[in-house]
Parts: C-alpha cells; sequence; structure tokens
C-alpha cells in the first residue's frame, strides 16, 4: 500500500521557473506513486494578510496553475483548503491540546511576531496546529517540507503522538519529511545572489507566464561578471548562476560551447544570454500558452475543483467520524 502524501500550496501568486523545477515536477513525481493530497491552503494566507487583496483571484490562479502543470485530479486529490471543513474541526480539536508556551517558542511564529508586531494574531500563534490538521485529516505519513516547514512537522509529530497518548489509541501516524534527496533541483534568481525568490523582486524571476519580450529583457539583464575572466579561472557566482539556468534548459553541445569559452577567457555575456533567453522561451512558451488557456476555462478549473472537494472530503469525513468516537461525541439519536 503506498503512504498518504500530504502538501500544502501557498496562493502567493503566479509560479515561476523556481517552483516548477521545485514543487511542480516533484508533485507529478509523487501523484504517480502515492496516495497524494495536495490543498491551497488559503486559510494559511490570512495568518500573515487578514485582508488579502483579491484572495479569490490568487487562489484561482495558483489552483489553475498547478492544474494547467499536470496535476491530474484523477491521479492525486488536488483541493481548496477552504473547501473542508473537516480540516477547521480538526484544528480546534488539536488546539484544545496544543500549549501557549510550546506555541510561542515557534521560530516562525516568533520572527512573524518581529517583522508584523500589529498583527500578532491567534491564527499566526496556531499555525503549527492548523498544519498539523491539514495533515492528520487524511492521516497523512509524508509530508513534502522545506527547511522553514521543519520544525512545524514536528509539531504535527507532537500533536499526534498527544491525540494517540490521550485517548489511548494509536490513531493518527507520526507524519515524516518526504525527501527528493539529490534529486531537488536549485534554481538560482537573475540577480546574482541564491535561488529564484519573489522576495529579491520581480527581475529576480522566470515566470511561467512571462511574455517573451519580458523573458527575454529580463535575461539580458541578468547579472554576470563585467568581462571575460583569465583563462581557467573559476565562475563567479552570478557567471555560475547563468550555466544552472542554461542547465536546465539548453541542449549539452550549447553548454559545451560556453564552458570551453568560460576557460578559454573568450566568452562574451552578451552572447551568452541571448542564447539562454532563446532556449528558455523554446521551454517557457508551452507552459505559458497551457497556463493561459487553462486560466480562461472557468469550466475546466470549477470542475477541478469540485471534484477535489469531493474526494478530499470522502476521505476527511471518514477521519473526523472515527475522532469524534474516540473523543467520546456520541449522538443521542
Amino acid at each position: 500500500m503506498s503512504e498518504i502524501v500530504v502538501s500544502g500550496i501557498r496562493p502567493t501568486g503566479k509560479l515561476h521557473l523556481g517552483n516548477y523545477f521545485g514543487a511542480v515536477i516533484n508533485f507529478l513525481k509523487l501523484q504517480e506513486a502515492h496516495d497524494s493530497f495536495f490543498f491551497i491552503a488559503d486559510y494559511h494566507s490570512l495568518t500573515t494578510h487578514p485582508t488579502p487583496e483579491d484572495l479569490h483571484g490568487s487562489v484561482y490562479r495558483v489552483f489553475a496553475e498547478y492544474l494547467a502543470l499536470g496535476l491530474d485530479p484523477d491521479k492525486c486529490t488536488l483541493y481548496l483548503q477552504s473547501d473542508l471543513p473537516e480540516t477547521a474541526e480538526l484544528y480546534m480539536f488539536l488546539n484544545m491540546n496544543a500549549y501557549k508556551g510550546e506555541l510561542e517558542r515557534v521560530t516562525s511564529f516568533k520572527e512573524k511576531a518581529r517583522s508584523q508586531p500589529d498583527n500578532v494574531n491567534a491564527g499566526l500563534l496556531t499555525y503549527p496546529v492548523l498544519m498539523a490538521a491539514d495533515i492528520l485529516i487524511h492521516k497523512g505519513s509524508r509530508v513534502p517540507v522545506g527547511k522553514d516547514q521543519e520544525q512545524h512537522l514536528e509539531m504535527a509529530r507532537t500533536f499526534s503522538n498527544r491525540f494517540n497518548r490521550l485517548y489511548h489509541t494509536e490513531y493518527f501516524p507520526e507524519p515524516q519529511a518526504f525527501t527528493f534527496g539529490k534529486n531537488l533541483v536549485k534554481v538560482p534568481g537573475l540577480s546574482g545572489q541564491g535561488k529564484m525568490s519573489k522576495s529579491a523582486g520581480e527581475a529576480d524571476c522566470i515566470y511561467l507566464d512571462d511574455a517573451p519580450e519580458v523573458l527575454n529583457k529580463k535575461i539580458m539583464r541578468a547579472v554576470s561578471d563585467s568581462g571575460p575572466s583569465e583563462p581557467g579561472a573559476a565562475k563567479s557566482q552570478p557567471v555560475q548562476n547563468l550555466f544552472d539556468l542554461m542547465a536546465l534548459v539548453s541542449n549539452d553541445d550549447t553548454i559545451s560551447f560556453f564552458e570551453t569559452q568560460h576557460q578559454s577567457g573568450t566568452i562574451r555575456y552578451g552572447d551568452m544570454k541571448k542564447q539562454l533567453a532563446a532556449d528558455m522561451e523554446l521551454f517557457v512558451a508551452p507552459l505559458r500558452d497551457k497556463i493561459r488557456s487553462t486560466i480562461e476555462n472557468r469550466e475546466q478549473v470549477a470542475k477541478a475543483a469540485k471534484h477535489g472537494a469531493e474526494k478530499a472530503r470522502e476521505s476527511a469525513d471518514k477521519t473526523m467520524k472515527e475522532v469524534r468516537e474516540i473523543i467520546g461525541f456520541r449522538k443521542f439519536y
């Protein structure tokens, strides 16, 4: 029997190349090998922005994008967090056994409390409890998480074990991190710094729906060295970033050509960027077209969302019936 994998998707706007080679590619592998639940975490978005601008539009877009990029409603369960009221009920039950002190020690809470001192809300404090509910509502055993979510997953194990101990049961599994090991691709940004990130600004990201002229302009303005290096010199970080991006979309002959030029000290970074822009456009174009056509097909998106909600609720309803029974909530009629 395959493991149950659960993962949330933040509705933080359009997807970039780093999202594609990170979450999307790995989700496509998971839906083939495991019983996978992927949800758009619209409840979670309220912890930092209680009145977010166009919440519906953001959630619709990210759902449509993942659908366009290959998540198959018949192979996985893709749904909106807010379409599953059972999650909120389990969140409430888990909150009854979560303690203020342990929640206040969570690193992300302390960081958010410093960065948004005028909005230290209860939802922010109990974020790890809601994340635990998202996982446990499907009795998830594996969770793909980044470094910033590892402590939250540890808290999910705490709440799972605490429930089992309190009610003398082995009902909830102890969720573990799902790792893709060496297959995890790190996509650098265009600013010459670290990985591609929206927080570094629009110019750092190659979005999957960037128009050809926008994509070309971004790449031609990408940070590189001011001129060729000495023969045999090591690559600077910005130049290595360009080669790393090229490795994702260019053929081996192209990469070898520029590698040889760099080693000989004759490379022209303008030429390299022109080639990278052309290869990137060939890679992005079909993804861009699929995303745009899916976003415009509201009937297709609505049908997929309804199907996902029904599948998710079937799983969640079973869990909550059993949880209520374990706790002691039983009908008199």
